[in-house]
């Protein structure tokens, strides 16, 4: 397994710095230390949710009896779809009904570290998929615990940009992390389109058969 490209598709995905603006917005009101806690929070929280994807998340589908072609498929297709999004300079994970959301929880007092922040705005299904379809492919455990290592990577980027938010937002401004957003896009099409292709030749050998011919 080309150990690469899972960290790739990672940070194409999470995309810190393109939930920046989201972040300064739930926690405008927020104390030096409140913001401090949430930056944290968030960081682990992403960690969490990617390692238990690769540790995890195989046997979860294997016990819905789903096969790993199927779900590379559905995965890539949803890789597609966040990377659609990301290119009309939307989070991957976003939804309309996000920051409403948020807003109610951050009105209600319950931590928007977790909710909406860290999930679904940093990890959610795509991030999920991605992690199991790179698991499957693990042969050795090291290789797994490479996947669980690019969570701590993705949660110290996190971290990082969060930390530097006020600094991000006033260097980049809105068009730059729109600009950046919409190059991570890219990449993470390229990669949605080769785990669907990946998938398709197992589900159809025949595909494969054509394509090598």
């Amino acid at each position: 397994m080309d150990l690469l490209k899972p960290l790739i598709a990672l940070l194409a995905i999470v995309n810190p710095i393109g939930v920046v603006p989201f972040f300064i917005h739930f926690t405008q009101s927020f104390s030096r230390e409140q913001r401090r806690r949430t930056i944290r929070i968030s960081a682990f929280s992403a960690f969490v949710v990617i390692a238990v994807s690769a540790l995890a998340g195989l046997k979860i589908i294997e016990f819905f009896g789903i096969s790993i072609a199927s779900f590379q498929v559905g995965g890539g297709t949803l890789l597609l779809i966040s990377a659609l999004s990301m290119l009309n300079a939307q989070p991957a994970e976003s939804k309309p009904s996000d920051v409403s959301e948020g807003d109610e929880k951050v009105d209600a007092g319950a931590s928007i570290a977790v909710v909406p922040l860290t999930i679904p705005l940093l990890t959610g299904p795509a991030t999920i998929s991605t992690m199991v379809i790179y698991a499957e492919r693990t042969r050795h455990w090291w290789e797994l615990a490479v996947l669980v290592g690019y969570g701590v990577v993705v949660g110290l980027v996190t971290f990082a940009a969060f930390s530097a938010s006020g600094r991000i937002a006033r260097w980049l401004g809105r068009t730059g992390i729109n600009v950046m957003t919409r190059l991570m896009g890219l990449i993470l099409a390229a990669l949605a389109v080769e785990i669907m292709a990946d998938g398709l030749t197992k589900l159809f050998p025949v595909l494969a058969m054509r394509l090598g011919t």
